[in-house]
């Protein structure tokens, strides 16, 4: 069989995850990125002599399809799963102190599994908690793949399953705004249910949280560009496609500044707007949709202590404009007995254009609300990463807007958290947009491989 040229544009981890799965098939693959590294939106950079993650990343178990990433790229003993699921949420607006609360699984089968940390979760009352079990229940009985869904708002949903304001803002949005980057009145449905079906009602151990305990970089771009060599992957950076054609005779050529590639394959591996810059006239019956996928932000905040500051590897936080904080001091390189926090703020509209001073005025004394011992310690360093295009927005209607991997034209595809996965934007779905589009390929090329991921085959 002759090895077929495939070109991907595009080196995050769509685009790495398509190109290796294509050069495991056995096609000669050239990916192309025009960054000076691999990784996309979940990368790494130096300050100082910190090495800092441009933003929190986490995964769930049920997030097979990046599971299987960090085994491609022997990567995942670099980003551990938690045993059991474990959260730890502090309200500090509570009239009578702050309090926390844990949200933790137990061995017992679904849905029981959340039952006992429920019941005691003292940040809602009995009557609510109750609510909530109500609509899990209605909850696990939707098709996310329904696309009825796609046109409801969840907080709508909720509101008709008894679920009051209170309930929507200490538990559902609690995991929603950090998974979906959107309140319940902003997500679709059928996203959301996605979200909550699998990660909470469908395995015992869906939810158990992962993150890396080494910068993201290590993994996204080094073992990455580690596994594409490997594989006999061309890998070029810092080089950007300028023009996408096809040819008379049905294999395409690809323009960057300073080659022209001849492929039998290509996928378009980049955010949607890139993509619609680069597509052929046809590719798509209505290309202007992908203008219409509108997109959210994700303000990180960095804050270096002095010394110790939070015992606890992360928390959530309620009754404070925090959301979640992660203690990155380990991961960063920090050795001198200091303390590196990352707040990680989704739904950052009213944030994300703020000047540091602000945001430092801004969360620094919320901090201090949140961790005693922040009230006493020096700060040493704060500083601001701001993703403004981090995400897909979720809201109700776009599920209609979400292209599948195949376009119109032959050979040509299209991978991105943003495309038809089923997923909001996470690295989930941006590895699984990988694996479509690569299996489409192949199928064009009538070229068959086993699909990695059980479910999908």
């Amino acid at each position: 069989m002759t090895a077929n040229h495939a070109v991907v544009v595009g080196g995050g981890l769509a685009g790495v995850t398509t190109a290796l799965e294509l050069a495991d098939a056995g096609m000669r693959v050239t990916l192309l990125e025009s960054r000076p590294r691999l990784g996309g939106l979940a990368f790494s950079f130096k300050r100082g002599e910190l090495t800092v993650d441009n933003g929190q990343h986490v995964y769930l178990r049920c997030c097979t399809a990046y599971r299987w990433f960090l085994d491609r790229v022997d990567g995942a003993a670099l980003a551990p799963l938690q045993n059991r699921l474990d959260v730890p949420v502090l309200d500090v607006a509570h009239p009578r102190g702050p309090r926390l609360g844990r949200l933790r699984r137990s061995a017992l089968p679904v849905p029981l599994h959340l039952a006992s940390s429920l019941a005691r979760y003292p940040h809602l009352t009995l009557a609510e908690r109750a609510s909530v079990g109500r609509a899990a229940l209605a909850l696990r009985r939707l098709d996310p793949a329904d696309p009825a869904l796609d046109g409801v708002d969840f907080a709508t949903w909720l509101g008709r399953h008894g679920q009051s304001p209170r309930t929507i803002e200490a538990l559902w949005d609690l995991v929603g705004i950090a998974t979906l980057n959107a309140t319940a009145d902003q997500s679709s449905l059928g996203l959301a249910a996605k979200v909550f079906k699998t990660g909470l009602l469908s395995e015992n151990g869906a939810a158990d949280i992962g993150w890396a305990h080494v910068p993201l970089g290590d993994l996204h771009d080094v073992l990455a560009r580690k596994a594409l060599d490997a594989a006999g992957v061309r890998t070029e950076l810092r080089t950007r496609v300028t023009c996408l054609s096809r040819l008379e005779s049905g294999s395409w050529r690809v323009d960057t500044e300073s080659e022209s590639l001849d492929a039998d394959t290509v996928v378009l591996a980049v955010p949607q707007r890139e993509a619609h810059a680069l597509l052929p006239p046809g590719a798509l019956a209505d290309p202007d949709k992908l203008l219409d996928i509108a997109t959210a932000p994700i303000l990180n905040v960095h804050v270096v202590y002095d010394r110790k500051v939070l015992r606890q590897p992360f928390f959530a936080a309620l009754g404070t404009p925090v959301q979640w904080v992660f203690d990155r001091t380990d991961a960063s390189g920090l050795t001198d007995g200091g303390q590196y926090l990352a707040l990680s703020q989704s739904v950052a509209q009213d944030d994300i254009d703020e000047p540091v001073s602000v945001l430092r005025a801004k969360y620094l004394p919320e901090l201090e609300r949140l961790l005693p011992a922040a009230r006493g310690a020096k700060v040493r360093d704060f500083f601001i990463t701001r993703e403004r295009t981090a995400t897909f927005a979720p809201t109700p209607g776009v599920g209609r807007l979400r292209p599948g991997a195949r376009t119109d034209t032959p050979g040509l595809f299209l991978a991105g958290a943003w495309t038809a996965t089923g997923w909001p934007a996470t690295m989930e779905s941006a590895v699984r947009s990988g694996l479509a589009a690569a299996h489409a390929a192949l199928a064009g090329l009538d070229r068959r491989r086993e699909h990695p991921l059980r479910e999908a085959v």
